[in-house]
């Protein structure tokens, strides 16, 4: 039980270092903030709802990691590496197709509703 707490506690952390480290994060969150407050009033069924928060989720658990991967980067070395550069942009790609992802699903919720 001591090792959930624990790992309770690690995730507060990385929670609210994203949220003061990463501006992207920030801005993530805000989209997503936004988005769940839309889907509230929405005429959407109950599985597309689900859909779309998942695809919020997936969103913001995307640039955890893309944070994460960030961070492991310029702590290990300050100077442009090859390899580094690599593991920067797949991260970004992630997010890219997450954030696409979210865009192509409220845009078919929308659509089929209309």
């Amino acid at each position: 039980m001591s090792r959930i707490i624990k790992a309770v506690g690690y995730s507060i952390d990385g929670f609210v270092a994203a949220y003061k480290n990463e501006p992207a994060f920030r801005q993530v969150l805000l989209i997503n903030v936004v988005l769940l407050g839309l889907l509230i009033p929405c005429p959407f069924t109950m599985t597309v709802k689900m859909i779309l928060v998942f695809a919020s989720v997936f969103s913001l658990v995307v640039e955890l990691i893309n944070t994460g991967i960030e961070a492991a980067i310029d702590h290990t070395s300050t100077e442009r590496h090859p390899l580094a550069k690599i593991a920067k942009d797949v991260g970004s790609a992630a997010q890219f197709l997450a954030l696409g992802l979210l865009l192509v699903l409220w845009a078919m919720a929308v659509v089929t509703v209309s």
